[in-house]
């Protein structure tokens, strides 16, 4: 479909699966683009925050990198003020969280000039979706269980989707775009194999991590000069890591993160035992006599994975067809990326669709070359680090050992200049790329580094 110039849409309907982050990104990235935006999602949404069937892992820590977060008071403006009216927690990067890195126990506190947010995930997505409710040519439908991306007569492109409601019965809905972020990319790929289409490229790296969580209600008889706790763990040597993490009604979110045998125990009793084997007692005495809230729950993640949709063989990609966030890249999720690379994605496609000579059938390659740069420092961030482990698998980069001295040195020289240490959140939050660390003088001094260790 090519654009008319005479209007400021790209088409008059799209359509996205899914309404959790990613395609609730999505939906404010297009809604200027076409005269209307109808998100579909297979769960009940509720009329306040809560737990869904279709994002089990919502239950679970979820955190908003700086990255994300401006990425979102980007696409809504004023986002950071609807965080604050719905009890998300303010902190201050450098200060308020306590990390405890192998080697600096903990590594030094500093004004890192950085605020984020500590909420549930439910909030988070509840905030964000009432949000898009407010933009008039959006709608969400929920109970809607998307069967099938229907492409054209000719297949060189889609038409819209099939779906079945709360009472099963099956919908046709015509869109011009239509965006697929249903988490693992299920419709885009059936609807690539019905078609005789190559399948992407895909990276895979075996994790098997599983992790244990609980809430508690922060004790008030305790005095802390720090709202979170993140605990590396001791790699190779250990897998265990933890994170302790302020949400809102005066609670704590703990994670306990393992790997293979390392697992945490899904009871309290063995949580408990588990946190206080820890390199740092930290944790374990804040929650040791703090009251728990709700259930023990566990959760694993066996792999991550990066799909190529740039490949050579995408060049006949079916045109009006997106795949978006997880249907691209699936992060392991202990290092917390995955929602801010979704926003971050959201902004890309924004500003595609802002230039006027855009047209459908080119939109999907320009953001598949588009997202390139944003996947390269999340991915990197999360791969790298695993490979530590002897058990991860995947094939490792040839210079794996060499990246793995380059970021202890990184890390040497974060702990005593508070403008590397600042460097190394904003790269962490994604507020700025990994080529930061290899500029002509940082790079000098990491070179130096490296030498003298």
């Amino acid at each position: 479909m090519e654009r008319d110039m005479s209007s400021p849409h790209l088409g008059s309907h799209a359509v996205v699966i899914g309404a959790g982050m990613g395609g609730l990104a999505a939906a404010a990235a297009i809604s200027e683009y076409f005269g209307q935006v109808t998100v579909l999602d297979r769960d009940a949404l509720r009329s306040r925050p809560g737990d869904r069937a279709g994002t089990p892992q919502a239950r679970h820590l979820h955190v908003l990198l700086a990255g994300g977060l401006r990425a979102l008071c980007e696409l809504l403006a004023g986002f950071e003020d609807d965080l604050v009216k719905a009890g998300a927690v303010p902190l201050r990067a450098g200060l308020d969280i306590r990390t405890e890195r192998p080697g600096f126990d903990p590594f030094p506190k500093r004004d890192l000039s950085m605020r984020l947010y500590a909420m549930s995930r439910p909030l988070l997505e509840f905030t964000v979706r009432e949000r898009i409710r407010t933009i008039p040519n959006v709608a969400i439908q929920a109970q809607a269980r998307v069967t099938e991306i229907v492409p054209s007569q000719d297949l060189s492109a889609v038409t819209g989707v099939r779906y079945s409601d709360e009472h099963g019965k099956e919908h046709l809905l015509p869109a011009d775009l239509v965006i697929d972020s249903s988490g693992r990319g299920v419709p885009t790929l059936e609807l690539l194999a019905a078609n005789g289409r190559q399948p992407p490229k895909e990276t895979r790296v075996g994790v098997n991590i599983g992790y244990t969580t609980a809430r508690y209600r922060i004790p008030t008889s305790q005095t802390r000069d720090w709202k979170a706790v993140l605990h590396l763990p001791s790699a190779p040597g250990t897998s265990r890591g933890s994170l302790l993490y302020p949400l809102e009604g005066n609670e704590w979110i703990l994670a306990l993160g393992g790997r293979g045998d390392e697992k945490p125990p899904g009871d309290e009793a063995g949580l408990l035992q588990w946190a206080r084997q820890l390199r740092m007692p930290t944790i374990y005495d804040a929650i040791a006599g703090a009251e728990r809230v709700g259930e023990v729950l566990r959760y694993g993640f066996p792999e991550s994975i990066r799909r190529e949709f740039s490949a050579p063989e995408s060049e006949s990609f079916p045109i009006g067809l997106l795949p978006f966030a997880d249907a691209i890249c699936i992060f392991n999720p202990v290092y917390g990326q995955g929602m801010s690379v979704a926003a971050q994605e959201a902004i890309l496609l924004k500003h595609l669709l802002a230039d006027p000579l855009r047209s459908s059938s080119g939109l999907a390659l320009a953001f598949f070359k588009g997202i390139e740069p944003i996947l390269e420092a999340p991915w990197a961030m999360s791969v790298l680090p695993d490979f530590v482990f002897a058990e991860t698998t995947g094939e490792r980069p040839a210079d794996l050992m060499q990246t793995f001295k380059f970021g202890a040195a990184i890390t040497r020289l974060a702990a005593r200049d508070a403008d590397v240490h600042k460097l190394m959140a904003e790269v962490g939050n994604l507020v700025k790329p990994r080529s930061a660390y290899r500029e002509p003088e940082m790079l000098k001094r990491v070179l130096a580094e490296m030498s003298a260790a």
